[in-house]
Protein backbone atom coordinates (compact mmCIF):
# COMPACT_ATOMS: atom_id res chain seq x y z
CA UNK A 1 0.00 0.00 0.00
CA UNK A 2 1.46 3.21 -0.78
CA UNK A 3 2.08 6.23 1.91
CA UNK A 4 -0.40 7.98 3.59
CA UNK A 5 -3.31 9.79 1.05
CA UNK A 6 -3.40 13.59 1.26
CA UNK A 7 -7.10 15.43 1.27
CA UNK A 8 -8.40 18.44 3.15
CA UNK A 9 -12.00 17.47 4.82
CA UNK A 10 -14.34 19.18 2.18
CA UNK A 11 -12.44 16.82 -0.45
CA UNK A 12 -13.02 13.79 2.33
CA UNK A 13 -16.31 14.76 2.36
CA UNK A 14 -16.85 14.63 -0.71
CA UNK A 15 -15.01 11.44 -1.36
CA UNK A 16 -17.69 9.66 1.39
CA UNK A 17 -21.01 11.00 -0.56
CA UNK A 18 -18.93 9.25 -4.28
CA UNK A 19 -18.47 6.16 -2.06
CA UNK A 20 -22.23 6.21 -0.79
CA UNK A 21 -23.56 6.51 -4.51
CA UNK A 22 -21.28 4.41 -5.92
CA UNK A 23 -21.65 1.11 -3.21
CA UNK A 24 -25.80 1.91 -4.12
CA UNK A 25 -24.92 1.18 -8.28
CA UNK A 26 -23.46 -2.06 -7.04
CA UNK A 27 -25.67 -3.06 -5.48
CA UNK A 28 -24.49 -2.89 -1.81
CA UNK A 29 -27.24 -2.33 0.92
CA UNK A 30 -25.11 -0.23 3.12
CA UNK A 31 -22.07 1.36 3.74
CA UNK A 32 -20.10 2.67 6.80
CA UNK A 33 -16.08 3.96 7.79
CA UNK A 34 -14.72 2.78 10.58
CA UNK A 35 -11.49 3.46 12.40
CA UNK A 36 -9.23 0.61 13.16
CA UNK A 37 -9.10 0.62 17.03
CA UNK A 38 -10.25 -2.85 18.06
CA UNK A 39 -8.37 -3.21 21.50
CA UNK A 40 -11.46 -5.00 23.60
CA UNK A 41 -12.26 -6.85 20.44
CA UNK A 42 -8.80 -8.22 20.54
CA UNK A 43 -8.60 -9.19 24.60
CA UNK A 44 -11.99 -10.72 23.35
CA UNK A 45 -10.29 -12.98 20.52
CA UNK A 46 -7.32 -13.97 23.23
CA UNK A 47 -9.86 -15.32 25.65
CA UNK A 48 -11.74 -17.41 23.15
CA UNK A 49 -8.76 -18.64 21.79
CA UNK A 50 -7.30 -19.53 25.13
CA UNK A 51 -10.51 -21.21 26.31
CA UNK A 52 -10.18 -23.51 23.09
CA UNK A 53 -13.67 -22.80 21.17
CA UNK A 54 -12.07 -22.51 17.78
CA UNK A 55 -11.59 -26.25 17.57
CA UNK A 56 -9.77 -27.31 14.47
CA UNK A 57 -9.84 -24.10 13.12
CA UNK A 58 -6.39 -23.31 13.75
CA UNK A 59 -5.95 -20.66 10.62
CA UNK A 60 -7.68 -18.55 13.87
CA UNK A 61 -4.70 -18.04 15.62
CA UNK A 62 -2.22 -18.30 12.55
CA UNK A 63 -2.10 -14.98 12.31
CA UNK A 64 -1.47 -14.13 15.72
CA UNK A 65 -2.86 -10.53 16.36
CA UNK A 66 -2.80 -9.38 12.94
CA UNK A 67 -6.23 -10.69 13.08
CA UNK A 68 -7.47 -7.41 15.44
CA UNK A 69 -5.19 -5.11 14.21
CA UNK A 70 -5.66 -4.51 10.31
CA UNK A 71 -2.95 -2.05 9.68
CA UNK A 72 -0.32 -4.93 10.43
CA UNK A 73 -2.57 -6.92 7.23
CA UNK A 74 -2.59 -3.90 4.94
CA UNK A 75 0.48 -1.17 5.95
CA UNK A 76 -0.37 2.51 5.83
CA UNK A 77 -4.51 1.81 6.41
CA UNK A 78 -5.95 4.16 8.53
CA UNK A 79 -9.70 3.28 7.96
CA UNK A 80 -12.15 0.48 6.92
CA UNK A 81 -15.18 1.08 4.47
CA UNK A 82 -17.27 -1.51 5.45
CA UNK A 83 -20.42 -2.63 3.64
CA UNK A 84 -23.32 -5.01 4.03
CA UNK A 85 -25.12 -7.17 1.40
CA UNK A 86 -28.11 -8.48 1.76
CA UNK A 87 -28.56 -12.32 1.00
CA UNK A 88 -31.53 -13.76 2.66
CA UNK A 89 -33.48 -15.58 -0.29
CA UNK A 90 -37.21 -14.79 -1.31
CA UNK A 91 -37.49 -17.95 -3.56
CA UNK A 92 -36.60 -20.14 -0.89
CA UNK A 93 -38.60 -23.21 0.81
CA UNK A 94 -39.84 -21.91 4.05
CA UNK A 95 -36.81 -22.87 6.56
CA UNK A 96 -38.92 -23.64 9.54
CA UNK A 97 -40.96 -26.15 7.33
CA UNK A 98 -37.79 -27.72 5.87
CA UNK A 99 -36.53 -28.25 9.48
CA UNK A 100 -39.61 -29.60 10.66
CA UNK A 101 -39.44 -32.31 7.59
CA UNK A 102 -36.80 -34.94 8.98
CA UNK A 103 -36.63 -36.15 5.49
CA UNK A 104 -35.74 -33.08 3.90
CA UNK A 105 -32.03 -31.56 4.32
CA UNK A 106 -31.51 -27.83 5.78
CA UNK A 107 -28.84 -26.09 4.12
CA UNK A 108 -27.78 -22.26 5.59
CA UNK A 109 -29.67 -19.72 3.67
CA UNK A 110 -26.40 -18.44 2.58
CA UNK A 111 -25.13 -21.59 0.87
CA UNK A 112 -28.55 -22.04 -1.84
CA UNK A 113 -26.90 -19.70 -3.86
CA UNK A 114 -23.92 -19.14 -5.62
CA UNK A 115 -20.04 -18.87 -3.32
CA UNK A 116 -20.82 -15.14 -1.65
CA UNK A 117 -16.64 -14.74 -1.62
CA UNK A 118 -16.52 -14.05 -5.50
CA UNK A 119 -19.60 -11.95 -6.01
CA UNK A 120 -18.67 -9.46 -2.76
CA UNK A 121 -14.83 -9.35 -3.70
CA UNK A 122 -15.65 -8.71 -7.06
CA UNK A 123 -17.81 -5.65 -6.33
CA UNK A 124 -15.21 -4.35 -3.45
CA UNK A 125 -12.59 -4.76 -6.31
CA UNK A 126 -15.25 -2.40 -8.88
CA UNK A 127 -16.00 -0.08 -5.92
CA UNK A 128 -12.01 0.46 -4.98
CA UNK A 129 -11.10 0.64 -8.62
CA UNK A 130 -14.03 3.27 -9.69
CA UNK A 131 -13.29 5.43 -6.67
CA UNK A 132 -9.76 5.56 -7.50
CA UNK A 133 -10.98 6.58 -11.27
CA UNK A 134 -12.88 9.11 -9.84
CA UNK A 135 -10.13 10.82 -6.99
CA UNK A 136 -6.93 9.64 -7.84
CA UNK A 137 -4.56 6.87 -6.37
CA UNK A 138 -4.78 5.88 -3.04
CA UNK A 139 -4.13 2.74 -0.84
CA UNK A 140 -6.15 0.20 -0.62
CA UNK A 141 -7.17 -3.77 0.65
CA UNK A 142 -10.10 -5.81 -0.35
CA UNK A 143 -11.07 -8.22 2.44
CA UNK A 144 -14.04 -10.35 2.14
CA UNK A 145 -13.98 -13.18 5.35
CA UNK A 146 -11.32 -15.21 4.62
CA UNK A 147 -8.68 -12.41 5.27
CA UNK A 148 -7.65 -12.32 8.81
CA UNK A 149 -9.72 -9.66 9.78
CA UNK A 150 -12.24 -9.04 12.80
CA UNK A 151 -14.79 -8.09 10.19
CA UNK A 152 -17.83 -8.01 12.82
CA UNK A 153 -16.08 -5.64 15.19
CA UNK A 154 -15.11 -3.56 12.31
CA UNK A 155 -18.99 -3.20 10.57
CA UNK A 156 -19.97 -2.66 13.94
CA UNK A 157 -17.40 -0.03 14.45
CA UNK A 158 -18.65 1.27 11.23
CA UNK A 159 -22.25 1.79 12.03
CA UNK A 160 -23.64 -0.92 10.14
CA UNK A 161 -25.00 -3.17 13.18
CA UNK A 162 -24.25 -4.27 16.71
CA UNK A 163 -22.70 -7.78 17.12
CA UNK A 164 -25.85 -10.13 19.00
CA UNK A 165 -26.04 -12.31 21.73
CA UNK A 166 -25.46 -15.01 19.03
CA UNK A 167 -22.34 -13.36 17.52
CA UNK A 168 -23.55 -12.82 14.42
CA UNK A 169 -24.12 -8.72 13.14
CA UNK A 170 -27.66 -6.96 13.89
CA UNK A 171 -29.04 -3.84 12.09
CA UNK A 172 -32.35 -2.52 13.56
CA UNK A 173 -33.57 -2.11 9.69
CA UNK A 174 -31.49 -5.27 8.19
CA UNK A 175 -31.68 -7.91 10.71
CA UNK A 176 -29.20 -10.19 10.60
CA UNK A 177 -29.59 -12.29 6.55
CA UNK A 178 -26.43 -10.23 5.23
CA UNK A 179 -22.97 -10.78 4.03
CA UNK A 180 -19.81 -8.29 4.86
CA UNK A 181 -16.96 -7.20 3.14
CA UNK A 182 -14.00 -4.43 3.82
CA UNK A 183 -12.01 -2.17 1.94
CA UNK A 184 -9.13 -1.00 4.02
CA UNK A 185 -7.53 1.94 3.18
CA UNK A 186 -5.40 4.79 4.31
CA UNK A 187 -7.96 7.44 2.75
CA UNK A 188 -8.48 9.22 6.23
CA UNK A 189 -11.92 9.48 5.95
CA UNK A 190 -13.96 10.77 9.01
CA UNK A 191 -15.28 7.63 11.27
CA UNK A 192 -18.63 6.45 11.79
CA UNK A 193 -20.21 5.61 15.58
CA UNK A 194 -20.78 2.08 16.71
CA UNK A 195 -24.30 1.91 17.13
CA UNK A 196 -25.90 1.17 20.51
CA UNK A 197 -26.96 -2.76 21.39
CA UNK A 198 -30.43 -3.70 20.93
CA UNK A 199 -30.86 -7.10 22.25
CA UNK A 200 -32.20 -6.60 25.92
CA UNK A 201 -33.24 -9.05 27.82
CA UNK A 202 -33.73 -11.27 24.86
CA UNK A 203 -32.46 -14.54 24.96
CA UNK A 204 -34.00 -16.16 21.94
CA UNK A 205 -30.77 -17.36 20.14
CA UNK A 206 -28.74 -18.76 23.14
CA UNK A 207 -32.56 -20.77 24.04
CA UNK A 208 -33.01 -22.13 20.84
CA UNK A 209 -29.34 -23.17 19.79
CA UNK A 210 -29.53 -27.43 19.31
CA UNK A 211 -26.33 -28.02 20.63
CA UNK A 212 -25.94 -25.33 22.83
CA UNK A 213 -23.16 -23.80 21.41
CA UNK A 214 -24.06 -20.36 22.19
CA UNK A 215 -22.73 -20.31 26.07
CA UNK A 216 -23.46 -16.60 27.31
CA UNK A 217 -24.09 -13.43 25.43
CA UNK A 218 -21.30 -12.86 22.66
CA UNK A 219 -19.97 -16.11 23.44
CA UNK A 220 -19.58 -19.20 20.94
CA UNK A 221 -17.71 -22.50 21.72
CA UNK A 222 -17.28 -23.08 18.15
CA UNK A 223 -16.44 -27.21 18.54
CA UNK A 224 -20.43 -27.31 19.38
CA UNK A 225 -21.47 -25.17 16.82
CA UNK A 226 -23.63 -26.93 13.86
CA UNK A 227 -21.92 -24.81 11.20
CA UNK A 228 -18.55 -25.15 12.66
CA UNK A 229 -19.43 -29.39 12.78
CA UNK A 230 -20.74 -29.52 9.26
CA UNK A 231 -18.23 -27.01 7.11
CA UNK A 232 -15.18 -26.34 9.26
CA UNK A 233 -14.66 -29.82 11.32
CA UNK A 234 -13.00 -32.25 9.17
CA UNK A 235 -13.29 -35.62 11.58
CA UNK A 236 -15.77 -37.30 12.51
CA UNK A 237 -18.86 -35.48 14.26
CA UNK A 238 -18.97 -36.05 17.94
CA UNK A 239 -21.53 -38.96 18.79
CA UNK A 240 -23.30 -37.12 21.26
CA UNK A 241 -24.06 -34.15 19.28
CA UNK A 242 -25.42 -35.47 16.41
CA UNK A 243 -28.61 -36.61 17.29
CA UNK A 244 -28.86 -32.32 17.71
CA UNK A 245 -27.85 -31.99 14.62
CA UNK A 246 -31.01 -33.09 12.97
CA UNK A 247 -31.13 -32.72 9.39
CA UNK A 248 -29.04 -29.67 9.37
CA UNK A 249 -26.27 -30.69 6.67
CA UNK A 250 -24.80 -27.76 6.03
CA UNK A 251 -24.43 -24.92 8.61
CA UNK A 252 -27.44 -23.69 10.64
CA UNK A 253 -29.34 -20.72 11.15
CA UNK A 254 -31.76 -21.44 14.13
CA UNK A 255 -30.42 -18.52 16.37
CA UNK A 256 -31.68 -15.86 13.41
CA UNK A 257 -34.50 -17.77 12.19
CA UNK A 258 -35.59 -16.87 16.21
CA UNK A 259 -34.31 -13.44 16.38
CA UNK A 260 -37.21 -10.94 16.48
CA UNK A 261 -35.03 -8.10 14.61
CA UNK A 262 -34.84 -10.19 11.30
CA UNK A 263 -39.27 -9.60 10.88
CA UNK A 264 -36.84 -6.48 9.54
CA UNK A 265 -34.73 -8.66 7.27
CA UNK A 266 -34.75 -7.50 3.37
CA UNK A 267 -34.86 -10.31 0.89
CA UNK A 268 -31.49 -10.63 -1.60
CA UNK A 269 -31.46 -8.59 -4.57
CA UNK A 270 -28.22 -10.11 -6.37
CA UNK A 271 -29.11 -12.90 -8.77
CA UNK A 272 -26.81 -15.09 -7.99
CA UNK A 273 -28.03 -15.18 -4.15
CA UNK A 274 -30.77 -17.47 -5.86
CA UNK A 275 -31.80 -20.72 -4.57
CA UNK A 276 -29.56 -23.47 -6.80
CA UNK A 277 -30.46 -26.90 -7.70
CA UNK A 278 -33.33 -27.44 -5.21
CA UNK A 279 -31.43 -27.01 -2.55
CA UNK A 280 -33.93 -25.56 0.02
CA UNK A 281 -36.41 -28.30 -0.35
CA UNK A 282 -34.45 -31.59 -1.49
CA UNK A 283 -34.62 -34.96 0.12
CA UNK A 284 -32.00 -36.50 1.83
CA UNK A 285 -31.77 -39.90 0.52
CA UNK A 286 -31.61 -37.95 -3.08
CA UNK A 287 -28.90 -35.64 -2.31
CA UNK A 288 -27.26 -39.13 -0.53
CA UNK A 289 -27.22 -40.72 -3.66
CA UNK A 290 -25.13 -38.19 -5.85
CA UNK A 291 -21.87 -39.32 -7.18
CA UNK A 292 -19.03 -37.27 -6.47
CA UNK A 293 -19.01 -36.83 -9.87
CA UNK A 294 -22.60 -34.91 -9.23
CA UNK A 295 -21.51 -33.07 -6.47
CA UNK A 296 -18.69 -31.39 -8.05
CA UNK A 297 -20.59 -30.22 -11.15
CA UNK A 298 -23.46 -28.95 -9.18
CA UNK A 299 -21.57 -27.71 -5.72
CA UNK A 300 -19.11 -26.15 -8.48
CA UNK A 301 -19.64 -22.28 -7.78
CA UNK A 302 -21.07 -22.55 -4.46
CA UNK A 303 -19.75 -21.93 -0.96
CA UNK A 304 -20.62 -25.88 -0.10
CA UNK A 305 -18.33 -27.11 -2.89
CA UNK A 306 -15.08 -26.47 -0.42
CA UNK A 307 -15.98 -28.95 2.06
CA UNK A 308 -15.77 -31.64 -0.35
CA UNK A 309 -17.37 -34.81 -1.27
CA UNK A 310 -16.36 -36.45 2.06
CA UNK A 311 -18.01 -34.23 4.39
CA UNK A 312 -20.62 -33.48 2.11
CA UNK A 313 -21.71 -37.27 2.77
CA UNK A 314 -20.64 -37.42 6.31
CA UNK A 315 -23.57 -34.40 7.16
CA UNK A 316 -25.86 -36.31 4.83
CA UNK A 317 -25.12 -39.75 6.40
CA UNK A 318 -25.85 -38.15 10.52
CA UNK A 319 -29.31 -36.47 8.96
CA UNK A 320 -30.35 -40.02 7.85
CA UNK A 321 -29.69 -41.26 10.60
CA UNK A 322 -31.95 -38.43 12.33
CA UNK A 323 -34.33 -39.31 9.70
CA UNK A 324 -37.82 -41.16 10.06
CA UNK A 325 -37.16 -45.34 10.08
CA UNK A 326 -37.78 -46.44 6.62
CA UNK A 327 -36.23 -48.93 3.85
CA UNK A 328 -35.94 -46.19 1.66
CA UNK A 329 -33.41 -44.91 3.95
CA UNK A 330 -31.43 -48.26 5.04
CA UNK A 331 -30.98 -49.16 1.75
CA UNK A 332 -29.70 -45.35 0.61
CA UNK A 333 -27.09 -45.80 3.52
CA UNK A 334 -26.17 -49.38 2.93
CA UNK A 335 -25.53 -48.55 -1.14
CA UNK A 336 -22.49 -46.40 -0.39
CA UNK A 337 -21.23 -48.30 2.72
CA UNK A 338 -18.86 -50.70 1.07
CA UNK A 339 -17.10 -47.96 -0.94
CA UNK A 340 -17.05 -45.42 1.55
CA UNK A 341 -13.94 -43.56 3.42
CA UNK A 342 -13.65 -44.88 6.74
CA UNK A 343 -14.72 -41.66 8.38
CA UNK A 344 -17.85 -41.74 6.11
CA UNK A 345 -18.56 -45.61 6.52
CA UNK A 346 -18.20 -45.21 10.67
CA UNK A 347 -20.93 -42.31 10.05
CA UNK A 348 -23.36 -44.66 8.14
CA UNK A 349 -22.60 -47.56 10.81
CA UNK A 350 -23.89 -44.82 13.28
CA UNK A 351 -26.43 -43.90 11.06
CA UNK A 352 -27.78 -48.22 10.59
CA UNK A 353 -27.91 -48.66 14.33
CA UNK A 354 -30.17 -45.88 14.57
CA UNK A 355 -32.66 -47.73 12.28
CA UNK A 356 -32.54 -51.16 13.22
CA UNK A 357 -33.58 -53.73 10.62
Amino acid sequence: MPGPTNFAPPALDAIRSQLESLAQELGFDGLGVADLELAADEQHLLRWLENGYHGDMHYMARHGLMRSRPADLAPGSVRAICVRMNYFPEDAADAEAVLGDPQRAYVSRYALGRDYHKVLRGRLKTLARQLLERIGPFGYRVCVDSAPVLEKALARNAGLGWIGKHTNLLSRDAGSWFFLGEILTDLPLAADAAPTPHCGTCTACIDICPTQAIIGPQKLDARRCVSYLTIEHHGAIPVELRRAIGNRIYGCDDCQLVCPWNKFARAASHPDFKTRHGLDRAELTELFAWTEAQFGERMQGSAIHRIGYERWSRNIAVALGNAPPSAQVRMSLLARRTEASTLLREHIDWALAQHPA
